[in-house]
């Protein structure tokens, strides 16, 4: 038996709301009730507390105790429906003055928002980059329906079905269980950000990685279970203080310190993500100084580069080599061009599956969605995540919890 806390703001499509309770309970869970004050004019105090058996949590700071708090810590699952646009659009700037939010915004459970509004507001481009916001941070967003609207106008925008909305959120929440322990007893290596070779003391070669895909994969793999090390090359502090309780941080700067620090993480780990953008090259010299223009002539000076080593290539062919080994590649270009250099990476590096990441304005680094596809040791497309990158992570983290399974069979 799951926890599931139903949200519920004020829209007139709160009247289905407690079909939604009732599903839930049939389901065999236990379910709670968090109500903004608008939504009390819809459905009262009294259907909630006679649905549920208990007071449905409407105050924020009631009888001096954070309801919000405890309702986030006990949630397996939040449903907020009806999903107003007003309430979107709270979630999406992570407002705190209702119950609902305060609740979504205090919880790590997985959220289930199910819009209901009239279409124009549904169309709009503000509500529609509130819900391509909230997707991006892993809320799954249901698709309104059309029909006939509270208006008396018909459209897209109404509210789906009680019992499709419940059926959606628990099979969430069931493929959330599952995945809570895919990874048990594993230890995954993530190597993520952007090496920097130093020029002099305050230049370096580097790249504009931002790290958010490989922490992604970090938190997804801590939530199924795994124990996680990451190997963070200038990677902000809030980003990596973002990262699941427990999960073990080590931060280099340059491709030799990463090197070191993978080669020493990986002899006792079940497998291996390189997600980090490590420099091919670096300055055969570096400089202790600044080093200045000369303004007697307009020569640039010369700085000889040298290779790094190819740290995914000396652990995928190295006899200490974890069991499953998986590298990135960002490439641009056709779609013919990326995948004939990935099918040539995954010849070369000796892992067992690459990443081949197409990056460019829209896709790829910083905080933007990701498009990958996953090809095997010979080239082959094995699977192809596109979105945001926690969505692209969860792909990639169960493909890697069938492969490890499949090892020990």
């Amino acid at each position: 038996m799951a926890t599931i806390v139903v949200g519920v703001t004020g829209g007139v499509a709160a009247f289905k709301a407690p079909i939604v309770v009732r599903e839930c309970q049939r389901a065999g869970h236990d379910v709670y009730v968090a109500a903004t004050r608008a939504s009390l004019d819809f459905v009262g105090r009294s259907t909630w507390e006679g649905i549920t058996s208990r007071p449905v949590a409407v105050d924020i700071a009631g009888e001096g105790r954070a309801e919000h708090v405890e309702l986030a810590r006990v949630a397996d699952l939040i449903i907020v429906v009806p999903a107003t646009a007003n309430s979107l659009a709270r979630l999406a700037a992570g407002f705190a003055d209702d119950m609902v939010s305060l609740t979504v915004l205090a919880s790590d459970a997985p959220v289930v928002v199910a819009p209901a509004m009239h279409s124009n507001m549904w169309l709009a481009p503000a509500t529609q980059a509130n819900v391509k916001t909230l997707r991006e941070r892993g809320v799954h967003v249901i698709e309104p329906a059309s029909g006939a609207l509270g208006s008396g106008d018909s459209g897209v925008g109404r509210l789906p079905e009680p019992e499709e909305i419940a059926r959606v959120a628990l099979e969430l929440l069931e493929a959330n269980n599952r995945a809570s322990s895919a990874l048990a007893g594993r230890t995954i290596v993530v190597t993520a950000g952007g090496t920097r070779e130093p020029i002099d003391p305050v230049r370096f070669l580097g790249n504009q990685s931002s790290g958010r895909q490989g922490l992604a994969i970090a938190s997804a793999a801590a939530r199924a279970g795994a124990s996680v090390r990451v190997i963070a090359a200038n990677i902000e502090s809030a980003l990596l203080e973002a990262l699941p309780t427990g999960v073990q941080v080590t931060r280099v700067g340059s491709a030799l310190q990463m090197r070191e620090a993978t080669i020493d993480q990986v002899t006792d780990a079940d497998a291996l993500v390189m997600t980090a953008a490590v420099a091919d090259f670096r300055p055969e010299a570096t400089s202790e100084s600044k080093m200045k223009k000369d303004p007697s002539t307009d020569d640039a000076p010369t700085i000889r580069l040298v290779r790094n080593p190819d740290i995914l290539a000396e652990i995928g062919h190295s006899d200490k080599r974890p069991p499953l080994v998986v590298g990135f590649a960002a490439e641009t270009g056709t779609d013919e061009e990326i995948l004939a250099y990935g099918a040539d990476k995954a010849a070369r590096k000796g892992a067992d599956f690459i990443c081949l990441n197409r990056v460019g304005e829209s896709v790829g680094f910083g905080d933007v969605p990701n498009d990958i596809r996953l090809l095997d040791a010979s080239g082959h497309i094995t699977g192809r995540y596109v979105g945001s990158k926690d969505e692209v992570a969860a792909g990639l983290v169960g493909h890697m919890a069938s492969f490890l399974d499949n090892l020990k069979r």
